[in-house]
């Protein structure tokens, strides 16, 4: 087996906040498929190292950014995991990034350091162990590239952009804390407009750049989504590769979950058990005539929420009703309140996150809403394809790419699988809703387009095929 050490700040099942996790805790076992052991590289958060635990250390470093940093290696559920124990940047009470005072003021010394034990486990091997392939992920991750670069250390890497909007930027003062040298500040390096890009420095010294999907690799050469990046991308466009995240449809399988009333393609009728669940979990009306949709999302303007206000009322008015789970800014936290109390038995609201309610949400919702106003993958269409829920979603990043949209041409050809509307703003959402209303009022043609999104393979093979495929490519000789 061919061996890659990946890098990154959370994974599942140690610690999670948002996609990246699943990704990361998902593709070491779509990979051992296609040939290739991975070692898993992680902080040791307190819940990391419970779970670890301290009895097999593999590397030690004593001036380690400030205190004592030690990797122990362990295994959780099949996959090797090193934990990179540093308690005076990782033994903290609240979670990965911050805590309720905000972010932690010294991030960027705590993933240069996470960047650092990669690179040197990469450099010099730990037990016998050494990858042929460095996996990094996202700004916390970025500086495993840089440092091997800068070293001049000839073991491929490979940078993968979950999501371009948090770039690890820092001012100068801190060059010397983050272990850069000083000779690589320029616009090939990691100077970003007079500041450390943790980011564009991965980007620039990775072997090979992903992102998880092919719409998102595309997007992010133009400016209204690389924000600031994008000349950095097409600078580096033939390193570029879009990989489509996947799932993991063993958790996520409906004629299987112990979340839901089991269902299937054959046995399609039983998804309205849990339809009628669902309205009544929520207190809406068990005669709801039009279709039930589901939201579930961080609630910030990037998952275009505040569009939702504009366009509930028409959606009532012509008998849909709306499932709400989430939390994120203030505001829209209040206006998903404020529409549940207006529409108390047609709207329900759950203001933070639950991962049984949102099986039981998919499972139970005729649709599922994903207005975004940019995607890099997106987890919650493909949940919602392989729940039968169809997704309504903007022509953005991963929502473009496994979404095929009702138009006349995929109808003809009994292809669609949802409803993609563009561009994101009310009145294209408003559009899309009375689409929605109007496709499900034919219950022959409704029930034959949630059979073909059941059927969408969305699976891991697929993806770690393209990504074994990209590695194997770096280090085989040319």
């Amino acid at each position: 087996m061919k061996r890659v050490l990946s890098v990154a700040s959370e994974a599942v099942p140690l610690v999670k906040t948002g996609g990246l996790a699943d990704v990361v805790g998902a593709l070491p076992a779509a990979l051992a498929g296609q040939g290739w052991h991975t070692r898993l590289l992680v902080p040791g958060y307190p819940a990391v190292m419970t779970r670890i635990g301290r009895r097999d250390m593999v590397w030690a470093e004593e001036d380690f950014f400030g205190g004592l940093g030690e990797v122990y290696l362990g295994t959780v559920d099949g996959v090797e995991v090193m934990a990179l124990d540093a308690p005076h940047l990782f033994d903290r009470a609240g979670g990965p990034y911050s805590d309720a005072h905000g972010d932690y003021w010294d991030n960027a010394e705590r993933f240069a350091a996470l960047g650092w034990a990669a690179a040197v486990i990469a450099r010099d091997g730990v037990e016998g162990w050494k990858p042929e392939i460095v996996h990094a992920h996202d700004w916390q991750g970025a500086l495993a590239p840089a440092y091997l670069r800068y070293w001049g250390v000839d073991v491929p890497s490979v940078l993968t952009i979950h999501n371009i909007a948090f770039q690890g930027r820092v001012s100068t003062a801190k060059m010397g804390a983050l272990r850069l040298p000083h000779e690589w500040f320029h616009p090939d390096g990691y100077e970003f407009w007079g500041d450390i890009s943790m980011l564009k420095a991965g980007m620039m010294a990775a072997s090979a750049i992903t992102t998880v999907s092919p719409r998102y690799a595309e997007e992010l050469m133009r400016g209204e989504f690389g924000l600031g990046l994008d000349g950095v991308i097409q600078a580096r466009a033939t390193a570029m590769h879009g990989i489509l995240n996947g799932i993991d449809q063993t958790v996520w399988d409906p004629a299987t979950d112990p979340a839901v009333v089991p269902f299937s393609v054959p046995r399609l009728a039983a998804k309205g058990r849990n339809r009628a669940a669902l309205l009544a979990e929520f207190g809406l009306d068990p005669d709801l005539p039009g279709p039930l949709a589901v939201l579930v999302s961080r609630l910030t303007p990037q998952k275009g929420i505040d569009l939702l206000p504009r366009v509930i009322d028409d959606f009532v008015r012509l008998g849909g009703g709306l499932c709400v789970l989430g939390s994120g800014d203030g505001w829209a936290e209040q206006e998903m309140r404020a529409i549940a109390e207006r529409y108390p038995d047609r709207v329900g609201v759950r203001i933070g996150y639950d991962e049984v309610l949102s099986h039981r949400m998919f499972a139970g919702g005729d649709a599922v809403l994903v207005p975004s106003r940019f995607e890099p993958c997106g987890l919650t269409q493909l949940y919602g394809l392989r729940y039968g829920c169809v997704p309504v979603v903007s022509a953005v990043g991963g929502l473009f790419d496994t979404v095929i949209g009702a138009t006349p041409a995929t109808e003809a050809a009994n292809a669609a699988t949802g409803i993609v509307f563009h561009p994101v703003d009310a009145l294209a959402l408003q559009q899309a809703l009375r689409k929605l209303v109007s496709l499900y009022q034919d219950s022959k043609g409704w029930n034959a387009m949630v059979r073909r999104a059941m059927k969408a393979d969305w699976g891991w093979d697929r993806s770690a095929a393209a990504y074994a495929a990209l590695f194997d490519s770096l280090v085989q000789p040319s």
